[in-house]
């Protein structure tokens, strides 16, 4: 057991419930430092690639780092030393929260996870994001094949975080120091191991799909709005862009089955669908007295991953809301009809393909009898123009 610094969400502070990426707390961590920037857990690794000895200052207080404003190609070599090793400090102790809870409600623990951080990032040029990946074809390709139970990268960061608040600090946004993006990212592996939503299962284990469906993002975003407490996710490094917008992916009840949009590179976008049902189902069990969703929604996903024999028939199914609604309805009878309200509040319902269903709010949105259109869309049932900016 080690004592580590990590960012505790505080929702009394700032727009958006959050000043920041949470307030820095030091925390007891079971974990056990195994390399000069590796610390290991329990089915879990994480290492900042970069090089140096982050660990070099052992003792009591060795491993109490200071976010230092997430370092950053501007800041001094201490800021940088302290901002690196508190990003391992604190995506460990965010990815063995959810991973814990996972187990917890699972009834058992996932295959272990390898959290490489500042990969894919080259001087002058840095990558501000993160990815779950499997072996595999990939973009950008891996140099060398991940971890066969999977590995997620976090890029070293890109940019400073624009914040609504003018006299806020500058913040360079490390993905590592986000557990917003940490909850995401350990999300798609819960979501491989259970779902699996690409029918990896059913192909070679060296060329799995690394592509991401949009009820792969949005059960991650879930997940992380459940951890983080909060629907506006992404409120932290997103505060600039309005809550409207689906790039900001905020889940609230606007997002409906009528703002879907058809073809590739959506899956972000109509996966906010997804979660903000999601997200509504949850608040309504718990309205009711209940424990919210995300056992049944794990129990579902398990379930959803246990068919099929064909990988390409597999991943049409596994594309589709109706076929998980389905599911996640069988999981917990007791709560199915708040369930099933809720899902259909935002136009998802247990049968029909996803066009059918975006068909289908489309035109109750335009029908003479409705009120208004559907909420955050035009009237066409559509995103707002400004969401053509792929999220």
């Amino acid at each position: 057991m080690i004592r580590v610094t990590a960012y505790l969400t505080d929702h009394h502070l700032g727009p958006g419930g959050l000043a920041g990426p949470g307030r820095p707390t030091e925390v007891d961590l079971d974990a056990t430092v195994t390399g000069p920037a590796e610390l290991s857990l329990a089915g879990l690794t994480v290492r900042d690639e970069r090089g140096g000895d982050l660990f070099r200052r052992p003792g009591e207080h060795g491993y109490l780092f200071d976010p230092a404003a997430g370092g950053g190609p501007l800041a001094g070599p201490e800021a940088q030393y302290q901002a690196r090793g508190f990003g391992v400090t604190n995506t460990a102790y965010h990815a063995s929260r959810v991973l814990d809870l996972a187990a917890r409600l699972l009834d058992r623990p996932l295959p272990p996870l390898v959290i490489r951080i500042g990969p894919h990032s080259v001087p002058g040029r840095g990558w501000g994001g993160g990815h779950y990946r499997l072996p595999g074809e990939a973009s950008p390709p891996e140099p060398e094949p991940p971890a066969r139970s999977g590995e997620i990268h976090l890029g070293a960061g890109r940019r400073f975080t624009e914040r609504p608040d003018p006299g806020c600090s500058r913040y360079f946004h490390a993905p590592a120091h986000n557990p917003a993006i940490i909850y995401h990212e350990v999300g798609h592996h819960i979501c491989h191991h259970t779902a699996d939503f690409r029918a990896n299962r059913l192909r070679p284990p060296l060329d799995q799909h690394n592509g991401k469906v949009a009820l792969d993002e949005g059960t991650a975003d879930f997940l992380a709005a459940v951890l983080l407490g909060t629907p506006d996710i992404y409120g932290w490094h997103r505060g600039l862009i309005p809550p409207w917008d689906p790039r900001r992916r905020q889940l609230d009840a606007r997002w409906t089955t009528a703002c879907m949009c058809p073809g590739n590179g959506r899956a972000h976008a109509n996966g906010t669908v997804w979660a903000s049902a999601l997200w509504t189902a949850h608040e309504r069990v718990r309205q009711a007295g209940g424990a919210g969703i995300t056992r049944t929604l794990l129990t579902a996903m398990t379930r959803f991953g246990s068919h099929g024999a064909d990988a390409a028939e597999e991943q049409q199914r596994r594309n589709r809301f109706s076929e998980l609604l389905r599911e996640l309805l069988a999981a917990d009878p007791a709560i199915a009809p708040v369930v099933a309200g809720a899902m259909a509040d935002h136009g998802i319902l247990p049968y029909g393909r996803n066009w059918e269903l975006r068909a289908r709010m489309q035109a109750r949105a335009a029908s003479p009898d409705a009120q208004t259109t559907a909420p955050g869309t035009s009237e066409t049932g559509r995103w707002p123009r400004t969401a053509a900016v792929r999220p």
